[in-house]
């Protein structure tokens, strides 16, 4: 009735409704999200506090993070309550990328929250087996990837493009793309995952990188900017605008209490979602590359953890005692170790990831 009552205020004599701009729903999506955080954050704190929802860290590691034990997790229940709500009143349900994005996210919300529920009911940091989590979203990943494979309207939704090159792209056939797909969805969902070690460390690039694949998909979605931009046009993109934003809000909103020291932590429930959403968001506006670029800093934490835990087991067998590259992984850990404060090492990743977001913006227009 409340969202109808503004409807009807917006529409001026001649019936033209200002809320068909994407514009303004989109920034009306970022505040309604802002608002449900702020508001309702602090009751849903302490509500997971009064369940005793809180977070065990790991024994190996830095020493400095034993006293956030207990802290309350899962406070990714809280973004995404925002982003659905928030995409509900304002995107147009009648898209079916909105869709597709509102159940990924949802979906590996739910793996999430398998996880931390089995953490705290085991009064450790491992919950499911890495084998359970990875069998769940491969079987999500693939059926996302099939979907928009089968779904394709033309064939540039299917082609890599190639950023920096006008009019450059690869050719994908079925199989290519929906093994792409699915290393780009899950990838970035354990990307994520991987990072979010410190108050505040993976929310804010993500907020970063989703609010810059939200301006891919508004040109994208628009035929005038495609065309100038030397972009595939991809119809209904455009309203995927309203969900990047309603991430964003809730995104921000979400940081105000996990800002350093944080009161709450996402857990699993936030970071696997908020991932999987922004590897689909960039699958669909064919930017997988650009991805690449702009989320670097969840490329380089994972390509640590794989480059520590194989360097490891090879000089194990071949000298008997494992070595390692790093002081500790992921590398957020690392410069813990050689004396980094937390703080310093929050930031000066969200200072990298503002730079690296800049990069991908810049291929919209430097071909």
């Amino acid at each position: 009735m409340l969202l109808e009552l503004f409807r009807w205020l917006s529409t001026d004599i001649q019936g033209f409704n200002v809320f068909n701009y994407i514009s303004l729903r989109a920034v009306l999506a970022v505040i309604t999200s802002l608002l449900i955080s702020f508001c309702f954050g602090g009751w849903f704190i302490k509500k997971l506090g009064e369940y005793s929802l809180g977070q065990y860290i790991r024994n190996d590691g830095p020493e400095g993070h034993l006293v956030k034990s207990g802290t309350p997790t899962m406070g990714g229940g809280l973004i995404l309550i925002s982003i659905i709500i928030s995409t509900l009143l304002w995107a147009d349900l009648g898209n079916t990328y909105v869709w597709l994005l509102l159940i990924v996210t949802t979906s590996f919300g739910l793996i999430g929250l398998i996880d931390d529920i089995s953490k705290i009911k085991k009064k450790e940091g491992d919950g499911i087996t890495a084998i359970q989590k990875f069998i769940m979203q491969s079987i999500i990943g693939i059926g996302i990837a099939c979907y928009l494979f089968f779904t394709a309207g033309t064939p540039q939704e299917t082609e890599l493009l190639i950023p920096f090159f006008k009019n450059l792209s690869l050719p994908l056939g079925g199989s290519a793309f929906i093994i792409l797909t699915y290393l780009v969805v899950v990838g970035s969902s354990n990307a994520v995952n991987l990072t979010d070690g410190l108050d505040g460390l993976a929310i804010m690039p993500a907020v970063m990188v989703i609010s810059a694949l939200g301006v891919f998909a508004y040109v994208e979605g628009n035929t005038i900017f495609a065309n100038y931009l030397s972009i595939p046009y991809i119809e209904g993109a455009g309203e995927l605008t309203i969900f990047c934003a309603a991430l964003a809000g809730a995104g921000l909103g979400f940081l105000w209490f996990n800002a350093y020291p944080a009161e709450v932590f996402m857990g699993d429930l936030g970071s696997l979602s908020i991932g999987a959403a922004m590897g689909t968001l960039a699958v669909i506006v064919r930017q997988e590359i650009v991805l690449m670029i702009m989320a670097g800093i969840f490329v380089v934490e994972t390509f640590s953890v794989v480059i520590q835990v194989s360097y490891f087991r090879y000089t194990k067998k071949i000298f008997g005692k494992g070595r390692r590259i790093f002081l500790m992984a992921p590398l957020h850990h690392h410069y813990e170790k050689k004396g980094w404060k937390e703080t310093q090492v929050v930031v000066r990743f969200w200072i990298i990831t503002m730079m690296l977001v800049l990069i991908g913006l810049a291929s919209l227009k430097i071909r």
